[in-house]
């Protein structure tokens, strides 16, 4: 399944549940603990929790899109854009943009 199929039945299983209507502040607590556990994940190099917790993340992130009437392709398309022609360098492992080295 491609990645807008799987998108458009997590909006769909969303909103059989009332998560779009629900409060975005409690969405980004939640979003705050799926990042805990993929920090967890990658602590430990548990390959199966790191994948389950990037799946979580970006669930999450599409019910907080949809909850504050974004659509999370447009905040994806709208990243990318930013990032798309971005120069810098490596330092440390750690990529550092152009204008900040």
């Amino acid at each position: 399944m491609n990645l807008n199929k799987l998108t458009t039945n997590i909006k769909s299983w969303a909103e059989d549940r009332g998560l779009d209507e629900a409060q975005p502040e409690k969405q980004m607590l939640k979003l705050m603990e799926e990042v805990g556990e993929l920090a967890q994940g990658l602590a430990k190099g548990n390959r199966d929790q790191i994948i389950d917790s990037v799946g979580d993340v970006y669930v999450v992130l599409t019910i907080l899109s949809m909850q504050m009437d974004l659509d999370i392709e447009a905040c994806i398309t709208a990243a990318y854009s930013e990032i798309s022609n971005r120069k810098g360098k490596m330092i440390n492992g750690v990529f550092v943009k152009e204008e900040d080295l």
